[in-house]
């Protein structure tokens, strides 16, 4: 008879990163100053929040060329989840802009997708360097990754 053993490793607990309430991917869209929509309804950019390699209080916002093409770092607070992001210089190889982000937040449970599963919702106000003095916002909610949820 043969029998067969295996230990097991207790294995370190690593931990999360500080920022990591904040990093997601974000279905968006873009309001002008009155409250439009900037692009057709249809239309829902893909962002995404992410630690930056520091691990302190800031993180990425990347809109991957979907919105306006922009990547900062935003400082964040855990504490009631909100962000900014002033005098912010986009990172975007060719274009880059100075970016500000005001009134940000993480609202958790606050959204919806598109077949209405819960989500957490994001809101931003913005300004580009480029079209100084309009402050647009992005609204959206959290990515499910499930497929019939993706625009």
């Amino acid at each position: 008879m043969i029998a067969f053993t295996s230990c097991e490793k207790d294995k370190p607990d690593t931990g999360g990163t500080n920022m990591e309430a904040f990093a997601n991917e974000w279905w968006v869209q873009l309001y002008d100053p009155a409250g439009a929509l900037v692009y057709p309804d249809t239309y829902h950019g893909h962002i995404a929040t992410y630690n930056t390699a520091a691990n302190n209080n800031e993180f990425w916002i990347d809109d991957q060329a979907e919105i306006w093409d922009f990547k900062v770092k935003a400082q964040g607070n855990l504490s009631d989840m909100s962000f900014n992001a002033l005098q912010a210089q986009s990172v975007v190889e060719g274009y880059e802009i100075i970016v500000n982000i005001t009134n940000g937040k993480i609202l958790r449970d606050a959204g919806r997708s598109r077949t209405g599963v819960v989500t957490d919702s994001i809101y931003m106000d913005i300004e580009f360097e480029d079209d100084p003095g309009v402050v647009y916002s992005i609204r959206g909610h959290a990515r499910t990754r499930f497929a019939e949820d993706d625009y």
